[in-house]
């Protein structure tokens, strides 16, 4: 757990959150992580974070950080604690639909397509305006906007990976300004992983999703 101990000391000097994604990890490599003090872990499948959040400690803070289909947003509405995926108006809805049916805000942050990928996904400047523009006027109470999640370019160059991560807060900055000046919620940026999160945090993540560092590859 060394590796570990040395990333939890780096993004606390830095006052940055690790999500541990552990994703297809089994309970047992989690339960000993959790017994290091790692209380946030992620999940990109709805079914495999149920069944490891009725196997594990429930203090555990589970982030739902893959893309996230309408359909199953009600198997995690009892418990997520934070979904990182929202890439439109209806994904929010059906969140905040069934949100309220358990009487809980459900905290979100608003997925952007920063890469140069076409298989990654995410709102554009422009669609995340018009979404936030129609809030105003229909709020959904059962829903809390905290910030903006982005996934990088998986390149070499770093020029073209750091100039994402500044797109990505040049965004967090518009909205903060535009919509939430008001809102102590609306602080996270997501962005950063395994190999890329010093530089992330450099350009102002405050949340970063690391993985493969933290397991090992898959």
């Amino acid at each position: 757990m060394e590796i570990y101990n040395q990333i939890t000391q780096y993004t606390s000097a830095n006052n940055v959150t690790l999500v541990a994604v552990s994703k297809t990890k089994p309970i047992d490599v989690l339960k000993k992580m959790y017994d290091q003090g790692q209380r946030i872990f992620g999940e990109n499948k709805v079914q495999e974070m149920e069944e490891k959040y009725q196997a594990l400690p429930k203090d555990i803070q589970w982030h739902l950080i893959g893309h996230l289909q309408k359909n199953k947003v009600k198997y995690m509405a009892p418990f997520v604690s934070m979904i990182h995926s929202v890439d439109s108006i209806e994904l929010l809805q059906v969140i905040n639909k069934e949100a309220a049916k358990h009487d809980r805000v459900i905290s979100v942050l608003l997925q952007f397509f920063i890469a140069k990928e076409d298989t990654k996904f995410g709102l554009s400047e422009n669609e995340a305006i018009l979404m936030l523009d129609g809030l105003k006027i229909n709020p959904l109470h059962n829903i809390k906007i905290c910030g903006v999640m982005g996934m990088a370019s998986f390149s070499d160059d770093q020029n073209l990976v750091r100039s994402e991560f500044q797109a990505l807060k040049k965004i967090f900055t518009l909205l903060k300004n535009k919509y939430f000046a008001d809102s102590v919620a609306f602080k996270e940026i997501s962005m950063g992983m395994s190999g890329d999160y010093e530089m992330a945090i450099d350009e102002g993540s405050t949340m970063i999703r690391i993985g493969s560092a933290l397991f090992g590859s898959r």
